[in-house]
């Protein structure tokens, strides 16, 4: 596995690090603790849904389309969410597209922040702000990434006020774009940062948090 995949990032709240097979039963009590503000989400339920969704992860992380997380609270080790790095793009010919390149150490130019989930007694704290932080500043500090996307159900008025609060501009509603987990077939409301924006946006980060460093 190219070494840029192998991601490691620790803050004041949490821990974030590439999935194992390991981590199901963790998982799973992250994932059952209140699953009521799951509606557009698909977060597996069972420890044979967590091990079948385990096992995707490790298999697009091998083939570099995605680099699936855990978050882990600091303090205690426990596993509080997920979190990944998905449609992986490359500069190719001059041109940022999805594609294999022959040096695997290469890293991306483009990718998306996403699959992004966490258990009941860690939300609305500073654990999705930490999170964003940390792959946010991976992303363009040490990949030198051109751009980083987020996207949403576009009916999820919560997670899209959570995206933009990071600093992420609205980009428009990709219409029809895939089902929902709950058989509809939904529109997609889609958010970037680009590398001009990404000090500002650190900057704002780093205010919510009350680091010492910003």
């Amino acid at each position: 596995m190219a070494m840029w995949r192998a991601v490691d990032l620790t803050g004041y709240f949490v821990h974030l690090r590439t999935v194992r097979e390991s981590d199901a039963e963790g998982i799973l009590a992250a994932a059952t603790e209140d699953r009521s503000t799951y509606a557009y989400t698909w977060v597996p339920g069972t420890l044979a849904q967590v091990r079948e969704h385990v096992a995707t992860q490790l298999e697009e992380l091998h083939e570099g389309r995605s680099i699936p997380l855990v978050v882990e609270d600091v303090n205690t080790g426990r596993i509080v969410g997920q979190t990944r790095y998905l449609d992986i793009e490359y500069l190719v010919d001059r041109f940022v597209a999805p594609a294999r390149l022959p040096d695997p150490e290469t890293p991306p130019r483009a990718v998306e922040i996403g699959g992004t989930w966490y258990a009941s007694s860690v939300q609305r704290s500073a654990v999705n702000t930490e999170c964003k932080l940390l792959m946010l500043s991976h992303a363009f500090d040490c990949w030198e990434v051109l751009r980083v996307s987020l996207k949403t159900d576009s009916r999820n008025l919560r997670s899209r006020q959570a995206i933009e609060r990071i600093g992420a501009k609205f980009e428009g509603v990709r219409r029809a774009h895939m089902r929902a987990p709950d058989g509809t077939i939904r529109d997609s409301a889609y958010f970037s940062i680009v590398s001009d924006e990404w000090p500002d946006v650190r900057l704002g980060l780093l205010q919510r948090l009350g680091h010492p460093d910003h």
